[in-house]
């Protein structure tokens, strides 16, 4: 189970951190990301994380904004956002991808992702 955490109301400019805690004892060994979905909107990928933390990797569009970070010893995944921006506006879901630690492959489609969570709303006001 993850359960994501932190989203709210922010200026444009602004920082916000969102976290997901994940229930069990495997969580050390999936591979993390960010995904968003903003209305009428697809949901698409922000941001990932290796199992180990070794490796990540962000969308475009938030690259050098965002930071993806994980504490295994917490169960927690974060995702640091700064400089938000209006069209950062989106309800944020994290997903786990149990094949991470074989492929070490950070996945930007939200099908090879395994778990998710239910999702936080952050709000950017201009």
């Amino acid at each position: 189970q993850l359960v994501e955490s932190g989203g709210g109301l922010v200026q444009a400019g602004g920082s916000l951190r969102v976290s997901c805690t994940a229930s069990g004892r495997t969580f050390n060994t999936y591979g993390m990301a960010w995904f968003r979905q903003a209305p009428g909107k697809e949901r698409e990928f922000v941001a990932g994380i290796s199992w180990s933390g070794s490796s990540t990797f962000y969308a475009e569009s938030v690259k050098g904004r965002f930071t993806i970070s994980r504490d295994n010893s917490k169960n927690t995944v974060y995702l640091q956002m700064n400089s938000l921006k209006p069209e950062d506006t989106a309800v944020y879901y994290c997903a786990a991808d149990r094949s991470n630690i074989v492929t070490n492959t950070i996945r930007v489609e939200d099908t090879g992702y395994d778990y998710w969570g239910q999702g936080t709303q952050v709000t950017v006001s201009s």
